[in-house]
């Protein structure tokens, strides 16, 4: 069966508009256009195009959806498992959070008491979901199931307090490292605070410290885009500066 930009729009819950675009970008193109001038979409259109809803609601970004779906390996029936995987754990997620509000319903009613750590376990595990569609399949590659299975672990068994100090020295390390990146130095004084908080903050994490696993993960902030995206964001080059200056710091730098 084959179907116009707006029959299919209709049947997907899309827009018009998101059709052309996805045809603007390349990540979708119609099987021909027609002699009236209008996109025609064949059944493989549609199967992509489900493909691409699906990952869209993973949280995947168009542009890594278009390299995934593009890759003469992709193989949709895998994909489609796999995505019944994630949504299975999405759904997972969204009842830790349903029995969290259960919960804390009951405790405002004084039916039951609940403590401090139970009132955050969905969030907790809402963020270590979140890591793990982003960056799991590479730092599980490079540091091993063990050794993540055990710091989401530790993350799990955060009191508030922790969790808070977390927040609070991830936002002291950018503060820091932005003022640094502004002196040009990565062994000065104030990058070398930087790079110390964020051996402080990676320490509520990980079940032992060293500096060898402190300088690889400076240099995966270099290697991987994403996470030079996140340190890039204000100021381009800062990924690079933190990893010299964590290098330094470790003693890691030839």
């Amino acid at each position: 069966m084959e179907y116009t930009v707006q029959k299919l729009a209709q049947i997907a819950g899309v827009s018009s508009r998101t059709l052309r675009y996805y045809d603007e970008i390349g990540i979708l193109k119609p099987a021909r256009i027609n002699t009236s001038g209008y996109r025609i979409y064949s059944q493989q259109e549609v199967d992509t195009l489900q493909q691409i809803l699906f990952y869209r609601e993973l949280g995947i970004n168009l542009d890594s959806i278009k390299n995934i779906i593009t890759q003469p390996s992709f193989d949709r029936e895998k994909a489609l498992r796999e995505h019944r995987i994630k949504l299975l754990e999405k759904r997972e997620q969204l009842n830790l959070l349903i029995a969290n509000v259960d919960k804390t319903i009951a405790s405002t009613e004084g039916r039951i008491t609940m403590s401090d750590k139970e009132k955050f376990e969905g969030f907790k595990q809402k963020l270590i979901d979140e890591n793990e569609e982003k960056y799991g399949k590479e730092i599980r590659q490079k540091y091993g199931n063990k050794s993540i299975d055990r710091s989401n672990n530790k993350l799990k068994k955060m009191t508030q307090e922790e969790y808070d100090e977390t927040t609070r020295l991830r936002d002291e390390v950018l503060e820091v490292l932005h003022a640094a990146f502004q002196t040009g130095d990565p062994a000065g004084g104030l990058a070398q605070k930087a790079a110390d908080l964020h051996r402080q903050w990676l320490s509520f994490y990980w079940d032992t410290y060293s500096k060898e696993a402190h300088a690889g993960i400076a240099q995966m902030y270099v290697n991987d885009e994403r996470f030079t995206a996140y340190y890039d964001k204000k100021q381009p080059g800062t990924a690079e500066f933190l990893r010299d200056a964590v290098l330094i710091y470790t003693g890691m730098k030839n």
